[in-house]
């Protein structure tokens, strides 16, 4: 066997490993809190506390314009924000995760409540385009500002920095991360859910959450594999 097939190896247990670790919380943390989130979510979109700000277009929002083609990417964060938690192997390590997305989805919907902002009407871009349509009849214009969209993606992103070597996938898997969380916060104004504003705030939002909860200051998060048996041992 090549150094490389060994290699490969190696992170495939790793990562069947992580996968297969604490089913029950990784399922039950998951549904609770995106229950959770929902229920508040939609209850603020639906019956803003009070006047509703419309946040303005820069001349990047403009430039962007309508990209028909990125709904599969805006829509991709749901599986993006759960994997960090689904390649986890420690129980301390998921509440941790658990406890920052909880406290980014907590201030963003606080400020949601204080704050009621909407995007611009958007509809004339829509024409023909049922499925867009369909998503701004689930997850209206309102709520925009800071985009829990973007916010989670980057607080994502970042867990992904700290647990993708524990796995033992290097520099490519860290890439391919960012990129894939650059393309669901550009896919926020293609798609016309967000703009500029909402993204930088966004973003400022998923990285105040996961510094502090990510403990940077620690190393690499790593998946706990059995040691290859000694020649002669027992």
């Amino acid at each position: 066997m090549t150094r490389r097939a060994s290699a490969a190896g190696s992170v495939a247990r790793r990562v069947a490993q992580a996968l297969r670790a604490e089913p029950a919380l990784k399922g039950l943390g998951t549904t609770l809190i995106m229950s959770g989130f929902f229920s508040v979510y939609f209850y603020l979109l639906r019956h803003p506390a009070g006047p509703v700000t419309t946040m303005p277009l820069t001349a990047l929002d403009r430039w962007i314009g309508f990209q028909p083609w990125a709904l599969p990417l805006y829509l991709s964060l749901w599986v993006y924000v759960c994997l960090p938690a689904m390649l986890m192997d420690s129980r301390r390590q998921l509440l941790r995760f658990g406890l920052g997305i909880c406290a980014v989805c907590a201030v963003g919907l606080g400020v949601f409540y204080a704050w009621p902002t909407r995007v611009p009407p958007m509809s004339a871009y829509y024409v023909g385009h049922p499925d867009f349509r369909l998503l701004r009849g689930i997850d209206a214009a309102g709520n925009a500002c800071p985009s829990l969209h973007v916010a989670s993606a980057v607080f994502a992103a970042l867990w992904f920095e700290r647990v993708l070597p524990g796995l033992g996938l290097g520099r490519a898997a860290r890439l391919a991360s960012w990129l894939w969380c650059a393309l669901i916060v550009f896919s926020t104004m293609a798609v016309k859910q967000h703009v500029l504003v909402d993204v930088v705030c966004g973003a400022a939002l998923g990285l105040a959450g996961a510094l502090p909860a990510r403990g940077f200051a620690r190393a690499p998060l790593a998946v706990a594999c059995p040691a290859p048996a000694r020649p002669g041992g027992p």
